[in-house]
């Protein structure tokens, strides 16, 4: 006999995407792109009750984050799931708890994602809004020539960006162009940036500097794979997130373990290679140093349902 909490799971439908986004559908990719640059995005039948708790959601978030502390390299992790399926919310949730170990952001790091398809998220929502808030609070509290943001997002991607869809209720893209922006203006120049999704290689020629990081899971003009909403994991997600960097290995190593994965699963499946990218700046070095040295020697032990599961025969 099912418990109170199983029939509670079993009752529990995460919402699905019905309807197609109010402006994006209608326009052409270069109105598309233009609008992504702008960080336009549009909410819809969001009730007062809902946008009260969403507001003290995000306020908990932001009061939990710790000071950076004077002298020490401290990382700063932001995970975030842009579009609503549960695929998403499950990854953001677990690249937040290997990246916050294995970078020793405890109480420095911040998840913002949907359901991960067991209950209501009580997290605050993954949207280009509460990123810019969370990065904003960020840049208040680092030392810009000391710390470190570490930023992992995951969604849906499209030619001009990566795509944010909260069901039906909220719509809009994060393009390279805006989100160069914003942490410009933000000051956050020490930075890893991580983006599953397709065509995210799109993000590499313009976040790159020379204290940055940047690793994609594919091409600007390719798609990557796994992004089907029952999945534990997309690929990328799961070989960067759940094999490479639960182990005490240099970032480039981790790089290349991961497409290398990535290629194997592809080549088994058959699909066009995703080509994953990654830049890593000349003066990143110094920083990523002082954080490999606080990585934990042991490794964590991979979790979920592979995602190259998906290629099994029914």
């Amino acid at each position: 006999m099912a418990t109170a909490p199983a029939l509670a799971q079993q009752r529990y439908h995460p919402p699905e995407h019905t309807q197609p986004p109010p402006f994006y559908s209608a326009i052409t990719a270069e109105q598309a792109a233009y609008l992504a640059d702008l960080g336009l995005s549009s909410e819809r039948d969001r009730t007062a009750k809902w946008q009260l708790a969403e507001h003290r959601r995000i306020e908990r978030a932001l009061a939990d984050l710790q000071p950076q502390r004077k002298g020490v390299v401290d990382a700063y992790v932001v995970s975030i799931a842009l579009d609503s399926d549960p695929v998403f919310g499950r990854e953001a949730r677990e690249a937040g708890k290997v990246l916050s170990r294995r970078y020793d952001a405890a109480g420095r790091t911040v998840v913002l994602a949907g359901s991960d398809g067991s209950a209501e998220s009580n997290l605050p929502r993954g949207a280009p809004d509460t990123l810019a808030l969370v990065l904003a609070r960020v840049a208040e509290l680092i030392d810009p020539k000391e710390d470190v943001l570490i930023l992992y997002t995951t969604s849906h991607g499209a030619p001009m960006g990566i795509v944010y869809n909260d069901a039906d209720s909220g719509y809009g893209m994060v393009s390279p162009q805006r989100l160069w922006s914003l942490l410009g203006a933000l000051g956050i120049e020490r930075r890893m940036i991580l983006v599953s999704a397709c065509y995210s290689g799109i993000f590499v020629p313009l976040l790159s500097t020379d204290d940055s990081v940047v690793m994609t899971a594919a091409s600007a003009d390719r798609t990557s794979f796994g992004c089907q909403a029952d999945s534990d994991w997309t690929f990328y997600g799961d070989a960067l997130i759940n094999h490479a960097l639960r182990k005490a290995q240099p970032i480039n190593t981790a790089a290349e373990e991961a497409a290398r994965l990535v290629g194997e699963w592809e080549a088994r499946g058959k699909i066009t290679p995703s080509l994953p990218q990654i830049s890593i700046g000349a003066r990143a070095g110094v920083w990523l140093a002082a954080l490999d040295r606080r990585t934990p020697a042991a490794a964590t032990t991979p979790i979920g349902k592979p995602a190259v599961s998906l290629l099994d025969p029914p």
